[in-house]
């Protein structure tokens, strides 16, 4: 689709200058806003409506999660250091209890022993209360200590 030799000129050229001055127009006018004050302001507004929007966005998403009571990392972070914290203090009430326990054991022990210390003729019946190699009484969590 050439056009002849008579000067005329093919659709492909046409749609190209067209497409070209369209485009310089477009051009020209989009300098022409950016140019103005109000442009300047737009943009900014714009900007600040986004900013706003998006705060919104976390802020609903912040209330979403606390009414739905879902716990949050530092929650979680929170509440792993008290069980830490309790679990450290569960372990040293244990070592104190199992140290009291060596003591009486240890001190019937001893009782034990001077109790054939000083009777060595004598032969312990086979049911007596010796407490050599017995395991100490076990403590009473409902019971106060003085009541043991």
């Amino acid at each position: 689709m050439a056009g002849g030799g008579n000067g005329s000129v093919s659709v492909e050229e046409r749609l190209v200058r067209l497409y070209e001055q369209a485009e310089s127009e477009t051009a020209k006018a989009f300098e022409r806003m950016a140019s103005m004050e109000s442009f300047g302001r737009l943009l900014a507004l714009g900007a600040e409506n986004a900013a706003a929007l998006a705060r919104i966005g976390a802020d609903l998403a912040d209330l979403v999660l606390r009414n739905l009571r879902i716990a949050s990392r530092g929650d979680v972070v929170r509440l792993a250091r008290q069980l830490h914290r309790a679990e450290d203090k569960l372990e040293r009430v244990l070592q104190e209890v199992e140290a009291l326990r060596d003591e009486l054991l240890e001190r019937d022990r001893a009782l034990a022993d001077r109790r054939d210390a000083r009777s060595p003729g004598m032969a312990r019946p086979a049911a007596s209360s010796g407490r050599r190699g017995a395991r100490a009484p076990s403590l009473d969590a409902g019971s106060p200590p003085a009541a043991r």
